[in-house]
């Protein structure tokens, strides 16, 4: 099943916020997408002020997640315990009715 944005977002997003800073490919590789879907991601949330991007020696390009960044994955880890606990409710009520 394809993700979407909003879940590959996320998806990076708690990535680099376990085991930043990380480069381009091990960004992929830890997510599972091809190089030009997630530099698209990145610039946008590059745009969106949720992750920035650092030089580190004469080459080498890392990526970082921001505060900002930070807080919309714990926003989102909440939410999906909220949803997740909503969804259990309802089983609960239509499997006792």
């Amino acid at each position: 099943m394809r993700r979407s944005k909003l879940e590959t977002c996320i998806d990076i997003l708690r990535v680099l916020a376990h085991s930043e800073p990380l480069k381009l490919t091990h960004v992929m590789y830890e997510i599972n997408v091809n190089c030009s879907v997630l530099e698209a991601h990145l610039d946008f949330l590059i745009q969106q002020g949720l992750v920035k991007e650092r030089t580190v020696g004469k080459k080498g390009i890392v990526y970082v997640v921001t505060q900002r960044g930070r807080i919309v994955v714990r926003a989102f880890r909440e939410l999906n315990q909220v949803l997740s606990l909503t969804e259990e409710s309802k089983n609960k009520t239509s499997i006792s009715h």
